[in-house]
């Protein structure tokens, strides 16, 4: 059975980066193109708090999914919004693990004083935006040629969700 989510620490950092590793290849889920290391990754986990956190979710005792809200533009005005990430292990991606993390993080925000939810979407990403749309993010954004993977231009959406 696949557990609720819980508050990540230091020790789940390593399955934490083998999940994000695994995205880079497709190069669709995230801007980085070379694998990062648990070191690399060490100041962004620990700049999570409380009220901007970083979530796990278990399966028999195995990290299988990861979601993090981050403060977005990092100056106080800004306070109020966060951008999400959401990360699933391949063997368990198409299983509504995304849907069921994202109804838990909208369930939990207004606790955390998140009035506003971005997330940051290459445009070909398909899965995710559908996901996003089906929660009804909409777009707040486009950021066109904004990345180049493997010689590949791709555009940034930035959806939104004002709760």
């Amino acid at each position: 059975m696949i557990e609720s989510y819980r508050e990540a620490v230091l020790e789940d950092l390593p399955q934490i980066v083998k999940i994000y590793n695994t995205t880079i290849a497709t190069g669709i889920s995230t801007a980085d193109t070379k694998e990062v290391s648990v070191e690399s990754r060490l100041a962004w986990f620990e700049a999570h708090t409380s009220k901007r956190p970083i979530w796990v979710k278990e399966y028999h005792g195995k990290i299988i999914a990861w979601l993090s809200f981050q403060p977005f533009y990092g100056r106080p005005a800004y306070a109020q919004t966060v951008e999400i990430s959401i990360y699933i292990d391949p063997n368990f991606r198409g299983k509504k693990l995304g849907q069921q993390f994202l109804t838990e993080a909208l369930e939990k925000a207004p606790t955390l004083e998140i009035k506003n939810i971005l997330a940051f979407i290459f445009k070909d990403n398909d899965t995710s935006l559908k996901l996003f749309k089906r929660f009804g993010f909409k777009e707040w954004g486009n950021l066109p040629s904004v990345a180049v993977i493997e010689g590949q231009e791709k555009d940034l959406l930035i959806l939104g969700l004002k709760l």
